[in-house]
């Protein structure tokens, strides 16, 4: 086991430890450098050495408590832990966690180039994040393809001395080449003892989930004859009785429209949130994405909305400095006090006038009380609306699943 302490974003130990810091200033020299690495890669993942996964264990505590001067970058205005600051430490963490697993014996450092492919899902188990008490993230790689890698992570935090689960949570890493250009293998997976193999064998549930979750995909698909139905009385719910005709609609009460239960944000691409490879870092345009995400749904419920998870942030295209960054973020489902947000981000090119997607972001909040219901009106926002039903009914199934086994005996 490794305890790093750090005093700002886990990703500074990831600078430290690999030796893969710059400043703006030497930039393009650290990436030249970093050319030198190639002759590291293997040809094919068998000429690899395999990895246990306490070898990429990690722990690492973000120490709130003890050095009261951090807190300011990771307050809010609830006087808790900001959780978009949460997800940057995640992200950079799960990187480290896979430098580690993939690093070179002799020279001590990976030849790789680590990014994130996709947040597949963080469920929370409480609703506040105190600011003055120390935090703990611990990791590893939980299972591998020839390429990827699945990194389990929890937080946990101090109390009255002993540490408390906060969140559990899921990334996959795809590898690249040092330049990050190209596809890279990374060292095999060798589970230890029944435990471990379980969880290896989930690490491969998973991703069979995903690629079934993808080929069923609204963009892709039909919806289901039972998401038809329920689509059509929706349709039936809002039609104004007092006429015969398809197009007059009238809003049911203690309801909002789709269309008017969004909020949009711009972000410029500066270079103070770029990575090694001069582009924006991943764990910034999550945070952004959240916090646009909680003031949605904190606007829709009216009053303070807690974070139940995120799922299924698929990375799908890199930002570059400069850019602009278009968020958008709709309530796409609710049901009693639970407020399904999805945000749509994507760069917009001032020379070629293209908009092109980079992500999608789940989150599932819970508010206070009650939330109205959100009706959409079209057949996009319908589907937009059953696409919000699959992910909240995948969140709860789970959590619901958690709590029978946290309360069996």
């Amino acid at each position: 086991k490794s305890t790093w302490h750090i005093l700002g974003r886990v990703a500074s130990c990831i600078l430290l430890m690999f030796s893969i810091s710059f400043l703006p200033s030497d930039h393009v020299q650290a990436m030249h450098e970093r050319k030198d690495l190639h002759i590291l890669l293997a040809k094919q993942q068998e000429d690899l050495p395999p990895r246990k996964m306490s070898d990429s264990y990690i722990e690492v505590i973000l120490p709130l408590g003890s050095q009261p001067e951090l807190r300011e970058k990771y307050l809010n205005v609830h006087n808790s832990v900001r959780f978009g600051r949460i997800l940057e430490d995640l992200d950079s963490l799960g990187v480290l966690i896979c430098y580690t697993h993939t690093k070179h014996e002799a020279s001590q450092r990976s030849p790789l180039s680590i990014v994130t492919a996709l947040v597949d899902k963080i469920d929370l188990c409480k609703k506040v994040i105190y600011p003055d008490c120390d935090i703990k993230f611990t990791g590893n790689v939980s299972w591998v393809g020839k390429t990827s890698m699945e990194v389990k992570m929890h937080m946990l935090q101090l109390h009255d001395g002993t540490y408390s689960p906060v969140l559990d949570a899921t990334f996959v890493m795809v590898a690249r080449d040092p330049e990050n250009k190209r596809s890279a293998f990374v060292n095999p997976l060798i589970p230890e003892g029944p435990e471990e193999e379980e969880i290896f064998r989930k690490g491969e549930l998973n991703r069979i989930r995903r690629v079934d979750f993808s080929t069923a995909s609204l963009l892709k698909m039909a919806p289901t004859a039972e998401e038809r139905t329920i689509v059509h009385n929706i349709f039936l719910n809002t039609l104004d009785t007092r006429t015969v005709s398809f197009r007059s609609r009238v809003l049911p009460p203690n309801s909002v429209w789709m269309e008017d239960a969004k909020l949009k944000g711009l972000e410029i691409c500066h270079p103070q949130e770029r990575n090694i490879f001069n582009r924006i870092f991943g764990g910034f345009l999550m945070r952004k994405a959240f916090e646009l995400g909680w003031a949605t749904a904190c606007s829709y419920g009216g009053s303070r909305p807690y974070v139940v998870a995120v799922d299924d942030i698929m990375f799908q295209r890199p930002v570059e400095i400069g850019s602009l960054l278009l968020l958008s973020a709709q309530v796409c489902y609710t049901e009693e006090n639970y407020i399904q947000i999805r945000v749509h981000s994507e760069v917009y090119d001032s020379d070629t006038r293209e908009h092109k997607t980079t992500n999608i972001f789940h989150f599932t909040f819970m508010s206070e009380r009650e939330v109205p219901q959100i009706v959409p009106k079209t057949y996009g926002e319908s589907m937009l609306y059953l696409d919000g039903k699959r992910h909240f009914s995948a969140t709860t199934k789970e959590t619901r699943e958690a709590e029978k086994t946290t309360a069996a005996p």
